[in-house]
């Protein structure tokens, strides 16, 4: 039977008590979400997205739900990097589980910025490079949909820190392993895929897009499928481990991105249904373990296997 230790995974540098992280920008930046998930049955999480500046973020609507999943246009609204310091940091050093910043920007220039400025700081065991966010017009999905723009970023903040860095990857993208392979060649310890997919509803009754300013970032149950393609691809490839993110909720799907090759997995919208993240918890994972049967989770990455000679699926390029 399986114990607590049989959850422990090693994502590169890091050890981890659990494989499930707190996606970033769904936990606030760690402290928020304290009261409703004991942060110590988790391996850790990420912060909201910071850049060297404050962001006030987009206009509302911010959040629209959809048939399956949820559209987000936050804007990256956050108290940029001095405040982060001074005021967010010391309440994220007291919380138990591993603690990743991330950080974003217009520009090479302005990542390996914020790089440099929390090397100076305790408290973080590692920073995620939020190359992808669809919901800012500039800088973000421009620099994170080039292998190049990604080379730079990740070789920018390469030079000004050495904790472990963890490459965000974009699904909107015909080449998602050139991506992981560029910030893999560039010096990164893990890539995460995928971030949100980018979006569109239609308020009737106005006659609006939404959310605003009329697109935004598609996560949820929605995109499952395509960040377990994306996984699976990327792990075949890379050398660097992998962390899973796209419509986990439970641990069932846990499992199942472990299979599909992810060394870690992030938890994100799930959060907004059920903030105390009950079904991603360490008692949840191993209730799931237990009753199928599973020893301990290192035997599971990758182990999906293909069942027969199948013909491409439509769209496939094999």
């Amino acid at each position: 039977m399986p114990d607590v230790k049989a959850l422990e995974v090693r994502l590169a540098a890091l050890r981890l008590r659990t494989p499930v992280l707190l996606a970033s920008g769904c936990c606030g930046y760690g402290p928020e979400l304290a009261g409703a998930l004991p942060l110590d049955e988790i391996g850790g999480f990420v912060t909201k997205t910071v850049t060297p500046k404050p962001r006030p973020g987009n206009p509302p609507p911010r959040v629209r739900e959809t048939a399956a999943g949820m559209l987000n246009s936050i804007g990256l609204e956050n108290v940029g990097l001095d405040r982060f310091v001074s005021e967010k940091l010391p309440g994220i050093r007291r919380l138990p589980p591993a603690r990743i910043a991330s950080l974003g920007g217009y520009e090479p220039e302005d990542y390996a910025r914020g790089a440099e400025r929390l090397e100076r700081e305790d408290g973080l065991e590692a920073l995620e490079l939020n190359l992808s966010c669809p919901n800012v017009a500039k800088g973000g999905l421009d620099l994170g949909s080039d292998p190049r723009g990604v080379a730079e970023v990740v070789r920018a903040v390469r030079a000004r820190t050495r904790r472990p860095l963890i490459a965000k990857l974009t699904p909107n993208t015909h080449d998602i392993v050139a991506l992981g392979r560029a910030a893999e060649e560039a010096g990164a310890d893990a890539v995460s895929a995928v971030n949100t997919l980018v979006g569109t509803a239609v308020d009737w009754s106005r006659r609006a897009a939404l959310p605003s300013p009329g697109s935004g970032g598609l996560s949820g149950p929605a995109i499952k499928p395509v960040a377990l393609a994306a996984v699976r691809k990327l792990a075949r490839a890379l050398r660097v481990p992998v962390i899973g993110i796209g419509g986990i909720e439970c641990a069932r799907d846990v499992l199942e991105f472990l299979l599909a090759g992810a060394a870690a997995v992030q938890v994100g919208t799930a959060l907004f249904v059920d903030p105390s993240g009950r079904r991603v918890r360490a008692a949840a994972l191993l209730e799931e373990m237990r009753s199928l049967r599973i020893g301990d989770l290192q035997g599971l990455v990758g182990r999906l296997e293909t069942r027969g000679a199948l013909a491409p699926a439509p769209g496939d390029s094999r």
